[in-house]
């Protein structure tokens, strides 16, 4: 058995949750989550810019999302193994390079250039910063996962308002403003990996955590993981759809100007920062079964009913959308760590790299369908993808939930 960084056994936990450090992961997360949704947020202009087809955006999204994918589960099982902290603004300086790339693209290829760059940083930042957010936890892993979460759906959600009224003003060049919030990063991180070094998380325990949850056999941790992968793709396919098309589905659809899509895209994520700010704690409280049921089945008539009603009635939905679907990560990525308690670098490698890969492809498949058979009809079909949610009756019950406390 391999021998884990991470702190799991009691006595090297934590009292209490280290909010400090908790709210400074999350920080460094919406930092982090707003660069990377930048790319999105000016593909209008970039589509301007540029005369991009909905292919080529979609191939674009597709590169940046693979190469934040590809290395995370392998980032996350090399440093559960041999702790790197302070890769961690190295992350940033990487995102920072991407960035600026973008800015100063004069061609398509460049463009891909600066979406490898951004890729790269993600699949540096997410493993570790996930680990963070576990150490600081003292035991409640559901709060600490909604926080350090909605720290990047916040960021997520500033992506398409940063796009709107600071790069639409400015065109391409605006994005090289943001380098600022990059730095900022960069030093918050250099701190977060100070204390993960000095309190003893950078070395490897004595103790050794277990590969697998102690009640379950290997069998039945791969099909769980394999179900809560399957659940993933329909929630994250789902998403890439409203990420990278949902501004241009609704200026098709209800001529409304970029400026005011882009505000619209912006209510969107902050009902997924809503939801996922709730799932963490009801997972802790209720079960992580019941958060994934309700936010993954119980969004389907929702989802059936979008693409066929007005602008008001789009809006509302999207909102409902985005809170109950946003709530199942922090459930799903709590309860695959406590499957597997001794690989959790590698789990949140794993499912944070699934769903950028699994939104890259996502983007480039609804692309083409897109171009092909145009919005609404990508619409219509992802909206069906929420019934994958009935797998969550095969997925074992690990824990029961913990009574109120006084």
């Amino acid at each position: 058995m391999n021998v884990s960084s991470e702190a799991l056994p009691l006595s090297a936990k934590p009292k209490g949750t280290v909010f400090p450090v908790l709210i400074s992961a999350s920080v460094c997360h919406m930092l982090n989550d707003m660069l990377q949704a930048l790319l999105p947020a000016v593909y209008p202009i970039l589509q301007g810019d540029f005369n991009l087809s909905f292919a080529q955006i979609g191939l674009l999204t597709f590169v940046y999302q693979l190469t934040a994918s590809i290395f995370q589960p392998f980032i996350g099982l090399y440093t559960d193994r041999r702790p790197m902290p302070y890769s961690l603004p190295l992350a940033m300086v990487s995102s920072m390079s991407g960035l600026l790339t973008l800015a100063f693209a004069t061609n398509y290829e460049t463009l891909l250039a600066g979406a490898v760059l951004l890729g790269l940083g993600s699949s540096i930042f997410h493993p570790e910063t996930s680990r963070i957010a576990r150490l600081s936890s003292g035991g409640a892993h559901g709060l600490a996962q909604s926080l350090f979460q909605v720290g990047g759906n916040f960021g997520s959600a500033l992506g398409p308002l940063a796009a709107a009224f600071i790069v639409l003003p400015r065109g391409q060049h605006g994005l090289v403003w943001f380098a600022i919030a990059a730095v900022a990063g960069i030093i918050l991180l250099t701190g977060l990996a100070h204390w993960y070094q000095s309190n003893g998380h950078a070395v490897r325990p004595a103790n050794k955590a277990p590969a697998r949850h102690p009640t379950l056999t290997r069998g039945q941790v791969s099909r769980a993981m394999a179900i809560l992968l399957a659940l993933l793709f329909s929630k994250w396919v789902y998403l890439a759809l409203f990420t990278n098309y949902y501004t241009f589905f609704l200026i098709e659809r209800f001529q409304l100007s970029t400026k005011n899509a882009q505000i619209l895209q912006f209510v969107f994520f902050a009902a997924v920062a809503g939801g996922t700010i709730a799932g963490g704690p009801i997972g802790d409280r209720l079960g992580r079964k019941v958060v994934i049921w309700v936010s993954i089945l119980g969004v389907l008539p929702f989802t059936l009913i979008l693409p066929h009603v007005g602008l008001t009635a789009t809006v509302l939905l999207s909102v409902v959308i985005g809170l109950l679907m946003s709530s199942a990560f922090p459930a799903i990525v709590v309860y695959g760590q406590e499957l597997m308690p001794g690989r959790v670098g590698m789990v949140s490698g794993l499912f944070f790299g699934f769903i950028f890969g699994v939104g890259g492809i996502g983007a480039a498949l609804l692309g083409w369908v897109a171009d092909w058979k145009g919005l609404w009809f990508a619409f219509l079909i992802c909206s069906f993808l929420p019934a994958i949610g009935i797998l969550t009756a095969f997925l074992p019950n690990l824990h029961e939930p913990k009574p109120k406390m006084s």
